[in-house]
């Protein structure tokens, strides 16, 4: 049983995510604020897996909400949750890196990458696209 947190305003990214996600098994929180999304991680009935944050969500974006669930963990007032950042542009890629999102994806999404970034952010690894995996070998 996986519960994951989905905050975006576009009906059509949250679509996307429960088709590639959902389950008989799966449950969510939808929040349709950035500014809704502490208080959904506070009163979920059930850990939150992962939160699937929009970059773009209304005044409070996928990067302000990650960084806000983060002090909330260091505050001992929210657990840790796993966040991957749906970005917009490869652009982006330069403010998530700063968020402290264990991954993110660059938009069109699918169902594939989707499924691949949650899997391996909840196996405690990183999910990264538009960086060198390696950037040492990159440069040389």
């Amino acid at each position: 049983m996986a519960h994951f947190l989905v905050a975006t305003d576009a009906d059509w990214i949250l679509d996307q995510v429960q088709a590639a996600l959902g389950g008989p098994d799966t449950t969510w929180t939808v929040c349709r604020t950035g500014k809704e999304v502490r208080g959904g991680v506070a009163r979920a009935t059930t850990p939150v897996d992962a939160a699937l944050l929009d970059v773009q969500i209304g005044t409070m974006g996928g990067m302000a909400v990650t960084l806000d669930l983060r002090l909330e963990e260091s505050g001992g007032r929210l657990p840790h949750v796993p966040a991957i950042m749906l970005l917009d542009r490869s652009a982006d890629v330069f403010l998530a890196q700063r968020s402290a999102a264990e991954g993110w994806l660059i938009k069109p999404l699918d169902a594939i990458r989707l499924r691949r970034a949650v899997r391996m952010v909840l196996a405690g690894e990183t999910y990264r696209e538009g960086i060198a995996e390696n950037p040492s070998k990159a440069a040389g």
